[in-house]
């Protein structure tokens, strides 16, 4: 009997159809507090225990079950109704829960909802058949019927779980078909939770990520709101906050620091937000954000990576190693786990780059023998191949890129992009060129090789063929504030269609309104255009935002044109401080005759 009640639980041997599916747990069954018993207590519990199993299965209902499983093959809804008279009989949750998936294996959501609910019926007390049923309720879209359900599950938890509750009730509604419904459901159902200043936070981020789902984004802004003002201790405002942070939602990144300047707050809310920065191109901000945690907590590792990243980016290469080497030495004395090499390899790719960037060719090729994983075979490679091609060795440079694994897509066109790079950084344009046509030739629609090919187009003093090639980009892709900005700039710098320029630039502001580089364009244009204070204004708020030695040399320029020449000068040396190999800024120094 024994053998046969584990049977009963094990899936058919024949593979399960696509859908629908078993359900994932709404909240995963509650483990019991472990309560001391005497050992009289312990043998009359044993003793019970014994007894319900052996009262449980009868012999006529052992032969009911096993007929039932040699029918799941071949005839399920002769197995469904015989599993399912079992568990009632028996009254057993593993029975019950076989005739569920009988019905879900036969692709029959209405069979298994009366399972489900046969189920709780006969067990009412049962949590994992009230999971099942509000699982395949939200499948069928009978998201109406889930209300009663739902608050049932919600007061059955411990309130200690509920947080954890609330977040997967979120993601399990998020899969309803009619999303604004779910988001008007749960609602309901969360009637009591949202007013509870224990669990508002987080009752009402639950909302607002299924009206984002459900595609209000201006609602689940207001979701967040509430939930802050309710709770202003709970991270879950300023999690969902995170996620609608937009110059379309003015509201919604005060949530986050609003909760970040509160008592005690989460590091891992303020890293979410520094990442959410540098991906909006505010990378002061974010490195802001990332000091202030590797203040306050200097011993996590991860904020030093981040942190030295950004400052990498911005020249500070002093800085940028000091993060990198703590990042090292605190990720280096924990556990070996995938998260931690991955880490240190990018770590030690980016000490290998900051002294490839000083010359220090030598220190590069170290940092770059530390790497170990074959993974990361192809990155390291590639950087040492970076490295003979800066010390003149561009045929070994390429012979060491061609030896590279080439046995993934990704692989290959890391190999084919390392190469191009290297031709490119060694100014031998028309080879890199080349190479950028056949492989667009068979990948005509690749947006990233059409890019790639402008540019090289452009260092080939060929505009035209630059032009055709943007526009064809932004044909496949007229998102792409890169290609917007790129032949906008180009005609600002050669004087031509000014007006064309600005509007192309400024529809790639309206798309990245916060990229420094774009707003650099923009300062440019406006130059040509001989507003000189405006483009003044442009160009020190993006200096200021990443002082990149292109943006330096452009500023510098305007400062000079507009009788500030000591502070022009000034610029110039702070950029060619940071590269002062940097083209923009030597061929702006050489055409204005200027010695630094």
């Amino acid at each position: 009997m024994i053998a046969l009640a584990a049977r009963a639980q094990d899936p058919p041997a024949a593979p399960a159809p696509a859908a629908p599916t078993s359900p994932a747990p709404i909240v995963q069954p509650a483990k019991p507090a472990a309560v001391p018993a005497s050992p009289e207590t312990t043998a009359s519990l044993d003793t019970e225990k014994a007894e319900a199993q052996q009262s449980a299965m009868t012999a006529e209902l052992f032969y009911e079950v096993l007929l039932g499983e040699l029918n799941a093959r071949s005839d399920p809804g002769a197995a469904y109704g015989l599993v399912l008279d079992a568990a009632r009989k028996a009254r057993d949750d593993k029975l019950f829960q076989r005739a569920v998936e009988i019905a879900l294996q036969s692709r029959s959501g209405d069979a298994a909802l009366a399972a489900a609910r046969a189920w709780e019926t006969s067990l009412p007390n049962s949590r994992e058949a009230r999971r099942y049923e509000l699982q395949i309720l939200i499948a069928l879209n009978r998201i109406g019927e889930t209300v009663e359900p739902l608050r049932a599950e919600i007061a059955s938890t411990p309130q200690v779980e509920r947080p954890f509750l609330l977040a997967l009730i979120a993601r399990n509604y998020a899969r309803a078909a009619d999303k604004k419904l779910a988001a008007s459901v749960v609602e309901q159902a969360l009637s009591d939770e949202l007013t509870n200043p224990s669990t508002a936070g987080a009752a009402w981020a639950t909302v607002g990520r299924l009206r984002l789902a459900a595609g209000d984004n201006a609602g689940a802004v207001d979701a967040a709101l509430k939930g802050q003002q309710l709770q202003p201790t709970s991270d879950a405002p300023a999690l969902l906050a995170l996620d609608l942070i937009d110059p379309n939602q003015p509201v919604a990144e005060p949530i986050v620091l609003r909760y970040l300047a509160g008592p005690n707050p989460l590091p891992d809310v303020r890293i979410a937000y520094a990442r959410v920065l540098v991906e909006a191109h505010r990378y002061a901000d974010a490195a802001a954000q990332l000091t202030t945690l590797t203040t306050a907590r200097p011993e996590l590792p991860e904020p030093w990576l981040l942190l030295g990243s950004l400052q990498a980016q911005a020249r500070q290469d002093a800085l940028a190693e000091t993060s990198f080497k703590r990042y090292i030495a605190l990720i280096s004395a924990q556990p070996d786990s995938e998260a931690r090499d991955r880490g240190l390899t990018q770590a030690y790719l980016l000490m290998a780059q900051l002294a490839e960037r000083r010359k220090d060719y030598a220190a590069a090729e170290a940092w770059l023998g530390r790497i170990d994983s074959s993974e990361d075979l192809v990155g390291a490679q590639a950087r040492r191949a970076a490295l003979l091609a800066r010390e003149g060795k561009l045929p070994q440079a390429r012979e060491l890129v061609h030896s590279l694994p080439d046995g993934t897509a990704e692989e290959k066109k890391v190999k084919f992009l390392t190469e191009v790079e290297l031709l490119r950084d060694a100014k031998q344009y028309q080879a890199a060129y080349d190479m950028l046509a056949q492989a667009s030739a068979a990948s005509p629609n690749d947006t990233d090789l059409i890019y790639d090919q402008a540019m090289v187009a452009e260092k080939l003093n060929r505009p035209d063929e630059m032009e055709r090639l943007l526009r064809r980009l932004i044909e496949l892709k007229p998102d792409n504030q890169n290609a917007y900005n790129a032949l906008g700039y180009s005609l600002a710098d050669r004087k031509v269609r000014l007006e064309e320029a600005r509007t192309l630039i400024q529809k790639a502001v309206s798309l990245a309104p916060d990229d420094p580089f774009i707003a650099d364009s923009l300062g440019w244009v406006e130059y040509r255009l001989g507003n000189t204070g405006e483009a003044l204004r442009i160009l020190e708020d993006a200096y200021k935002r990443m002082p990149d030695p292109e943006i330096g040399a452009h500023l510098g320029e305007v400062l000079w044109a507009s009788g500030q020449r000591d502070k022009a000068v000034s610029v110039w040396k702070e950029s060619s401080l940071a590269d002062a190999d940097n083209e923009t800024l030597q061929e702006t120094l050489k055409r204005l005759r200027v010695k630094l």
